[in-house]
C-alpha cells in the first residue's frame, strides 16, 4: 500500500501536471501561517482559492498523470458519465466549455469511434439556439474529444423529476424549442434518433437545447428499403417503432413520435413509453400501441392539448404529423389557440372557425376537430402536403391513391368513412374525374360534400364535372387557405364527431 502523500509531494504533482502555478499555490498556502501545514488543510484551501478543483484533487492524490488536460482546454469537474462517453466542465482562456470525452475502451473500436467523430462533425453544422452547439473536434485517435458550448442549468430529465408535472405552458414552450431544433437539423437531412429528457438541457434562462446526436443519421433517400436496425442499446426504441411500422430506418417521422414522448412526460409527469432496461420488452410493438390516456394524469388538458399529443404519437405514420417542421407549425398553432382563449377540452367542443375569419395559413386552429377528410390522390409529395396543412389543423386525414377503392370504403357503411371527399384530378385525370361524378350520383354518398382540385388546362374535366351545392372545383396549384374556406363552408351543416369516435 502506498505511502500517504505529504504536503510537498501533492503541491509538487499538482504543478507538474500544469494545473496550478506553483508562485499562486505558494501564495495561498502562505496564508495558513508558517510552519507545518496538514495535507488536508492544504487541499481545503487550493480548492477554496479556485486553484485545483474537486476532481482534479482525486486524480492528483491517485498519482494520475493524464487527464487533466484535453488539448487547451484545463478539465475542472465532470458534469455527465454515459455508457460511451464522459462530459467534462473545462476552461480555455478564462472561458467554460463542455468537453466530451469518448470512453477509453471504445477508443480502439473503429465503429464506435467513427460514430463519436461523426457526431462532432455533424454539430459542427448545426448552429441553432436550440441545440448545443459543437465547437471543435479533435479527432486524436488516442484521446479524441468535442469541444461543446457550455449550458450552465440541467437537463430536461432533472427538471421534471424535481417538479413532477410541468404546467401546460412551459411543457409547450420547451417542445415548442425542442422542434425548432430538430426542424433546423431536418432540412440539413440530420434525425436525431436518440430523443429522451436527458439529451435536452435547460439553460439557466429556459431555453431548451437539444445535445447528443451520437445516433444522428443522415437521411438516405436513395435507399428507401432499408430496414430499422439497432446495433446500439440506445437505438432500440427508434428500430422498434420503425421495424413494427414497416418504414426505413432513418423515418424523419421518428423523431416526431419520440418528441411526442417527451411532451407526455412533461404533461403526465410520467413517459408514455415504460422504461425498462430489457431488451425484448422495448423491442415488443405492443409498447407504442397501448399507451394510456395522458387524461388519466392530466384530467383537466385541454382537447387542442390532447389532439396535438395524439398526432404526434400516431402509431401509423401515415397519419402522424409528418416532420419536425410540421411539428413546429402544430405546436404553435396549439399555443397562441390557448392564448386567445380556444382551449377545446377533452370532452370536445371544438371552436368553430368561420371562413371569412380564415387569415394567414400559418395561423394554426383546431377548426377540423371532429371531421375526418379523405384525400384520393397519387402524387406522394401532393399526398403529404395536404395531409400535414390539414392535420395541424385538427382534420383527421385519410389517403386513398385509386378513386374505385376509396368509392367501395362507402358501399354498405353503417357510418361514412368521411364528411368530404377531395378528389386530385391532377395526375388521375378521367379516373377522378369518373369517381367525383359517381360520389355526386350514388344515392349513399350524394349528400357528402366533395371536391376536386383541377389544373385549369384540364378543360374537359372542367365541363364534364357535376356541380352543386355540395360540390365544389379548386384550380391547381392549390391555396392551402383556399382549401380551408371549402372545407369550412362545406361541413359547417355536417355533425362534428364526438372524441375518440373517429
Amino acid at each position: 500500500m502506498a505511502a500517504p502523500l505529504t504536503t510537498d509531494e501533492f503541491v509538487n504533482r499538482v504543478v507538474s501536471v500544469g494545473i496550478a502555478e506553483r508562485l499562486d499555490v505558494n501564495r495561498a498556502i502562505g496564508e495558513l501561517g508558517v510552519g507545518e501545514v496538514p495535507l488536508v488543510d492544504v487541499i481545503d484551501q487550493l480548492q477554496r482559492r479556485g486553484l485545483i478543483t474537486t476532481l482534479q484533487t482525486e486524480k492528483v492524490l491517485r498519482g494520475d498523470r493524464i487527464g487533466y488536460f484535453y488539448g487547451d482546454y484545463k478539465v475542472l469537474y465532470l458534469i455527465g458519465a454515459g455508457t460511451f462517453a464522459r462530459v467534462y466542465r473545462a476552461e480555455k482562456d478564462g472561458e467554460v466549455f463542455a468537453v466530451k470525452v469518448l470512453r477509453k475502451r471504445f477508443r480502439d473500436e473503429p465503429k464506435e469511434l467513427e460514430q463519436f467523430l461523426r457526431e462532432g462533425k455533424m454539430g459542427l453544422k448545426l448552429k441553432h439556439p436550440n441545440i448545443v452547439r459543437i465547437i471543435d473536434v479533435v479527432a486524436d485517435r488516442h484521446n479524441p474529444f468535442l469541444v461543446m458550448e457550455f449550458i450552465e442549468g440541467q437537463t430536461l430529465r432533472e427538471l421534471v423529476k424535481i417538479r413532477g408535472k410541468l404546467p401546460i405552458d412551459l411543457s409547450l414552450k420547451l417542445i415548442y424549442e425542442i422542434a425548432q431544433g430538430l426542424a433546423f437539423a431536418a432540412e440539413l437531412g440530420i434525425s436525431h434518433r436518440d430523443l429522451k429528457l436527458s439529451n435536452v438541457l435547460i439553460s439557466s434562462s429556459g431555453v431548451a437545447k437539444l445535445v447528443d446526436f451520437g445516433l444522428a443519421a443522415l437521411a438516405d433517400r436513395g435507399n428507401p428499403e432499408v430496414v430499422a436496425d439497432c446495433p446500439n442499446a440506445r437505438a432500440i426504441d427508434y428500430a422498434a417503432l420503425e421495424r413494427g411500422t414497416n418504414v426505413r430506418k432513418d423515418d424523419p417521422r421518428s423523431d416526431v413520435f419520440f418528441a411526442g414522448n417527451m411532451l407526455y412526460h412533461m404533461l403526465a409527469g410520467t413517459p408514455a413509453l415504460t422504461e425498462t432496461r430489457d431488451r425484448m420488452a422495448r423491442l415488443n410493438i405492443t409498447r407504442f400501441q397501448d399507451i394510456r390516456p395522458v387524461q388519466d394524469y392530466v384530467p383537466d388538458i385541454p382537447g387542442l392539448v390532447n389532439q396535438l399529443l395524439l398526432n404526434l404519437m400516431e402509431f401509423n405514420p401515415e397519419l402522424r404529423v409528418q416532420s419536425c417542421k410540421a411539428m413546429v407549425s402544430a405546436i404553435k398553432g396549439v399555443m397562441e389557440d390557448l392564448k386567445r382563449g380556444n382551449h377545446g377540452p377533452v370532452e370536445h367542443t371544438a371552436t368553430k372557425v368561420n371562413a371569412e375569419d380564415v387569415g394567414d395559413d400559418q395561423i394554426i386552429t383546431n377548426e377540423g376537430e371532429g371531421y375526418i377528410v379523405m384525400f384520393v390522390e397519387s402524387k406522394t409529395d401532393l399526398q403529404n402536403a395536404i395531409r400535414e396543412r390539414l392535420k395541424a389543423r385538427g382534420y383527421k386525414v385519410l389517403i386513398i391513391a385509386n378513386p374505385e377503392r376509396a368509392l367501395a370504403r362507402f358501399v354498405d357503411a353503417i357510418e361514412p368513412p368521411a364528411d368530404c371527399v377531395i378528389f386530385g384530378a391532377s395526375e388521375l385525370g378521367n379516373d377522378a374525374l369518373d369517381a367525383y361524378n359517381k360520389f355526386a350520383e350514388n344515392e349513399d354518398t350524394k349528400d357528402i360534400p366533395a371536391v376536386m382540385l383541377v389544373d385549369p388546362r384540364q378543360q374537359h374535366i372542367v365541363q364534364k364535372a357535376v356541380r352543386g351545392s355540395n360540390r365544389l372545383l379548386l384550380p391547381l396549384p392549390l391555396s392551402i387557405k383556399n382549401l380551408r374556406v371549402a372545407l369550412i363552408k362545406l361541413l359547417a351543416k355536417t355533425q362534428q364527431r364526438p372524441a375518440g369516435t373517429y
